[in-house]
C-alpha cells in the first residue's frame, strides 16, 4: 500500500524539482532611488522636532510643485539616496524647531530612518548624513505661507 506524502517529503521534492534553488536564485529584485527617499522620509517625519525637511530653497520650490494639480509629491524632498544591489548610503537635510536638543535628534532621526529602510527594503543603510539647515522659531511664519503662488491670489482652496 502507497504511503501519503508528508509535507517534509513534498518540500524535499519541490527543492529538487527546483533544482535546490530558493526564489531569491529566480530573480533580482530593484529598487528605485525614490521608493528609499520617501521611507527615509516618512521615518525622518515620525520624529517629534522636525519643522520640515529640505533647505529653504527645496521646501519652497517643493511647496509650489505640490500646489500644481497631478505634481509630483514631496514625501522625499531633502533627501538624497544613493542605491546599490544590498545597500543604501541616506543624506538628509533638516530644519528643526527651536528648544530641541540637535545631536538627540539627529540620533533619533538616524536611528528611525536606518530601522523603516532596512526593514521595508532589505537593504543595509551604511551611513545616514545629516545636515541642519536652520532653527524654526515658535514667531517665524513657514516661508510657504509667505510665498504667493502665482494665480493664487484672493483664491480660496479647492478642496477641504
Amino acid at each position: 500500500m502507497p504511503q501519503t506524502p508528508t509535507p517534509a517529503d513534498l518540500q524535499k521534492s519541490a527543492a529538487e524539482q527546483g533544482g535546490g534553488r530558493t526564489s531569491a536564485d529566480r530573480g533580482r529584485t530593484a529598487l528605485a532611488v525614490g521608493v528609499v527617499e520617501k521611507i527615509a522620509g516618512m521615518a525622518a517625519r515620525e520624529v517629534s522636532g522636525i519643522h520640515a525637511l529640505g533647505s529653504g530653497f527645496s521646501r519652497t520650490f517643493s511647496a509650489m510643485r505640490d500646489r500644481v494639480p497631478g505634481g509630483k509629491s514631496s514625501i522625499g524632498r531633502g533627501i538624497k539616496a544613493e542605491v546599490g544591489e544590498r545597500q543604501t548610503a541616506i543624506d538628509i537635510a533638516l530644519v528643526v524647531e527651536y528648544g530641541v536638543v540637535i545631536p538627540r535628534l539627529a540620533a533619533e532621526v538616524r536611528e528611525n530612518i536606518i530601522a523603516a529602510v532596512e526593514r521595508m527594503t532589505g537593504l543595509e543603510v551604511v551611513e545616514v548624513n545629516i545636515a541642519v539647515n536652520d532653527v524654526h522659531l515658535p514667531d517665524e511664519p513657514d516661508e510657504v505661507e509667505e510665498e504667493e503662488v502665482p494665480g493664487q491670489a484672493g483664491r480660496r482652496p479647492r478642496v477641504q
